[in-house]
């Protein structure tokens, strides 16, 4: 039975010897087998193999290598190959050994003690000239076998033999994009050759879709998803010491064209057809363009309908559209192997295009005499039908009516010289187009050109000098040139040249910034000495320079400052108050002089506006007062001295208060007033005074003189006892001004006097420390009723009296004596 299984075969049922052959077993399979005695009378017990048995042949050593072959030899080393034996004696070779024999010699001698498995060896330093012969053995797990015939008698030299190369391809390939394709073929020679593979003698490298194979006796190219690049003219070089192969191949990898260069050009649009015409395919796939297709489709359905499937020409007439319908073209390439993707074109609408031609653009004018010029234009779109004459008309620039220049028709020139005109008048020109539908319209007009003989470049400029300079600039003056060619002369160009240069700088850029005679160079450097030269510029170009005689020297000029008064500082200047004053004179001098204006030896009010410009000064005070009068002085000064001049300004307005009014001689019913001039008269004489007064009581002043020319005044009717204020002012020919008052209220009564002494004084009693007095009434009570009267007394010898007290009665008794 088999090992992996339960149930017994029989083998045989008659064996009567003591041994059986078991047939029909499997080889590498392992088996149980068992045997039983039978007699008449029955089988007897089973006996078993103790253990499994393996069927596999028996081993012995292994048969002897094959083909045992030299394959290099050079001056000190040989490679051998060999095959394997037939059999390996029914185990695996674990080793072989190889063993040599110098001829001369009886033994071989085995050629390494290292195990070795490969079935090639090179045999290194041996010893040039000697010659071997070679056998190799195989072993297994049981030992060594017989060793192989040997080799022939190899002698130790460099073998030599030129490269040969056999290719599998022919000299021309074509392959389709995205197919691989492989370039191969056999080589030899010794030493080996170096293989080398080129395309358009450039080196193959490899990379992800190129590979290259080499084996000792092949050689391979091969390329994988071939693309149209890959196409070109491949080269394999095999080449060693005594020589080179080459072989050659022209791949053309092919494809498809790609599609053909747009845009599609509609080069005719009718109402029932179209002709388009196209670019052929920028890469024809390899392979000539064999056909294009043609199809039409309305913009507004989504059917192509075919034109054509079968032209080489790149224009094709779409006939059969439906007026008005708007269309799309599409075009594909064809070629030997398939139909590129398509080119389509923009939506056309079918509809007659002939029209009368479009305006020509705008005329240029040339070669102008003063009684002809020539117009010169482009020719603009036909409208689809031929040009067949332009119509070229003229009108003076102020006029509004074009007049044709000829009647005869102009074609196919683009210029014609327009006889006849006027010396002097300034035209514009137009043109327009014909063609068999009718004359376009006409061209903007030409830029406008006066009639006269053109312009050469003026003469020079005249008698060039320099009348002025500063420490950085040179004020220069010419004549205008003698001649100026027939042109206006535009203005002057301006140069100069510091002394030991070379070179000449422009002081202005361009002419017309300088259209007068006269020009000021600034910028330059105080010190250095300067040349200078102008040119005359018209529309021809500038004239040859005109030179100013003398190099300048760049410095300041001095002159004295000049003042020339303005009428308003010639004389004495009287201004109303309120009104403005001014001020002013034109100054001169170089440099300009510093101006200052001074009032009264002081600083000018800062309500005072001043102004100093290039040629003067001006002082300006708005709304003056009176104390904006003084003495005003304007001192100019520079290098070369100073100047002042001065002016007395009066400013006229109302006079000032009268100064120091005071009151005497009161009277019951009058007193009298006086005062003195005011400090300010206002700039004119007083004409009078107004004096007024006022009982304190009311609120009303009241006029008592308004013509007064004096200093005083008597103030009659008065109601005695009544308490006065009085004021005062003075008036000149401006008004009134401001009044002056009494300090305190003036009581209209009689002036009073000290009372007369009492009468008859004496005593009429005494005691230790009092006196009792008596008197009469004194004669005279001084204008006023007696109030009372005052005792004193003295000790005798003394200086000084004490008052004792005062008392209303003609008596009194003094005590504390």
């Amino acid at each position: 039975r088999e090992s992996d299984h339960r149930a017994w075969t029989p083998v045989s049922c008659t064996v009567t010897r003591q041994n059986a052959t078991v047939q029909g077993l499997t080889e590498g399979k392992a088996y149980f087998f068992r045997i039983a005695a039978e007699n008449i009378i029955g089988m007897g017990p089973f006996t078993e193999t103790p253990k499994e048995i393996v069927i596999r042949d028996p081993i012995t050593v292994p048969d002897r290598p094959e083909d045992l072959e030299v394959k290099a030899v050079t001056k000190n080393s040989v490679t051998l190959t060999w095959n394997p034996p037939k059999y390996n004696g029914g185990s695996d070779i674990t080793m072989y050994v190889l063993e040599s024999r110098l001829i001369g010699k009886e033994k071989f001698h085995r050629v390494t003690k290292e195990k070795m498995l490969d079935r090639k060896y090179t045999i290194e330093g041996l010893k040039e000239g000697d010659t071997y012969e070679y056998r190799v053995s195989a072993c297994n797990i049981v030992g060594q076998g017989k060793p192989s015939f040997c080799t022939k008698p190899i002698t130790c030299k460099d073998e030599i033999a030129p490269p040969t190369l056999d290719l599998d391809f022919r000299d021309k390939l074509i392959v389709r994009v995205g197919e691989a394709f492989s370039l191969t073929g056999r080589y030899s020679g010794k030493p080996a050759p170096k293989v080398t593979w080129l395309k358009d003698d450039i080196v193959v490298k490899e990379d992800d879709r190129t590979k290259i194979k080499t084996t000792p006796t092949t050689l391979c190219l091969g390329i994988l998803k071939s693309v149209r690049g890959d196409s070109g003219k491949y080269c394999v070089t095999v080449e060693n010491s005594t020589g080179s192969r080459k072989g050659f191949c022209q791949v053309n990898v092919v494809d498809r064209p790609s599609p053909p260069v747009g845009p599609v050009i509609f080069d005719e649009i009718h109402k029932d057809h179209m002709v388009v015409s196209w670019k052929p395919p920028l890469d024809d796939g390899g392979s000539e363009i064999t056909n294009y297709i043609v199809e039409k489709k309305d913009a507004h359905r989504d059917l192509w309908m075919p034109v054509t499937s079968a032209t080489v020409k790149t224009t094709c007439k779409i006939p059969k559209l439906l007026e008005g319908r708007e269309y799309q073209i599409r075009i594909y390439a064809e070629n030997l192997y398939g139909i590129s993707d398509p080119l389509i074109s923009d939506e056309m609408k079918a509809k007659d295009r002939f029209r009368v031609p479009d305006a020509p653009e705008q005329p240029i004018i040339k070669n102008v005499t003063k009684d002809s010029a020539v117009v010169v234009w482009n020719k603009p779109y036909d409208g689809g039908k031929p040009i067949t004459n332009y119509i070229v008309e003229k009108k003076e620039t102020m006029a509004t009516r074009w007049v044709r220049v000829t009647k005869d028709p102009i074609f196919p020139s683009t210029e014609f010289k327009v006889p006849d005109l006027l010396e002097g008048c300034q035209y514009e020109f137009r043109v327009s187009a014909e063609n068999e539908i009718g004359v376009g319209e006409p061209s903007p007009p030409s830029k406008p050109i006066f009639a006269r003989d053109p312009i050469a470049k003026p003469s020079p400029p005249v008698n060039p000098e320099a009348v002025d300079k500063t420490k950085n600039s040179v004020d220069l003056s010419w004549q205008p040139p003698r001649h100026d060619g027939n042109g206006k002369i535009i203005g002057y160009l301006v140069e100069y040249q510091k002394v030991g240069d070379e070179e000449w700088k422009k002081a202005n850029l361009t002419a017309d910034s300088c259209p007068e005679t006269k020009f000021k160079v600034t910028g330059l450097t105080e010190g250095l000495t300067y040349k200078f030269r102008v040119k005359a510029v018209n529309a021809a170009g500038e004239s040859e320079p005109a030179y100013v005689p003398d190099p300048v020297e760049v410095k300041d000029r001095l002159e004295p400052p000049e003042l020339i008064l303005d009428a308003n500082m010639a004389r004495e200047q009287h201004v109303k108050a309120g009104d403005t004053l001014r001020l002013s004179a034109v100054i001169k001098g170089v440099p300009f002089p510093k101006v200052s204006w001074k009032k009264d030896d002081h600083e000018v009010s800062p309500k005072a506006d001043i102004e100093v410009t290039g040629v003067g000064s001006k002082l300006e005070i708005r709304n003056t007062a009176h104390e904006d009068g003084g003495i005003y002085s304007l001192t100019v000064e520079n290098p070369a001295g100073s100047k002042t001049v001065s002016v007395k300004v009066v400013v006229l307005d109302k006079p000032g208060p009268p100064r120091n009014l005071q009151v005497s001689e009161v009277r019951s019913d009058s007193c009298y007033l006086t005062w003195m001039e005011p400090e300010d008269d206002g700039g004119s004489v007083i004409t009078n005074y107004v004096v007024e007064r006022k009982d304190v009581a009311s609120a009303q002043w009241v006029a008592i003189s308004s013509s007064s020319k004096k200093r005083s005044h008597m103030a009659k009717y008065l109601v005695e006892g009544t308490q006065y204020l009085f004021r005062v002012a003075a008036e000149n020919q401006f008004g009134r001004g401001p009044y002056v008052e009494t300090l305190k209220p003036i009581k209209a009564v009689d002036p009073l006097h000290p009372p007369g002494p009492p009468k008859n004084l004496h005593h009429v009693d005494v005691d230790k420390t009092e006196v009792s007095l008596v008197w009469n009434r004194p004669d005279r009570d001084g204008g006023a009723e007696i109030t009372g009267y005052l005792v004193e007394y003295q000790e005798d010898g003394a200086d000084e009296w004490t008052k004792f007290q005062t008392v209303p009665m003609l008596d009194c008794v003094v005590t504390g004596l």
